[in-house]
């Protein structure tokens, strides 16, 4: 696990010495580049909540809990049934 961590923290080094490598304006280019697309994508996900919620009728259904062992066992039974009529 340690070593992971070490290979992992030796990559992170490595690419954080080649960003600041880059030219100033090039840092600068790809640092907006970086925060537009986060704002894109935090911009679908408002949008994509807002209409799922606008769209839904909120309408909550309250039903009695069935017990799915006695379902399954009544579905049984009908195929049972039906079987033995053939």
């Amino acid at each position: 696990m340690k070593k992971l961590r070490a290979n992992i923290d030796s990559y992170f080094d490595k690419l954080d010495n080649r960003f600041r490598a880059l030219p100033l304006r090039k840092q600068h280019q790809y640092t907006l580049y970086f925060f537009v697309g986060y704002l894109l994508l935090t911009a679908a996900v408002i949008f994509k909540v807002w209409y799922d919620t606008a769209k839904s009728d909120n309408d909550m259904v309250i039903e009695h809990i069935e017990n799915p062992v006695l379902k399954k066992k009544k579905a049984l039974q009908d195929c049972r049934t039906h079987y033995q009529q053939f």
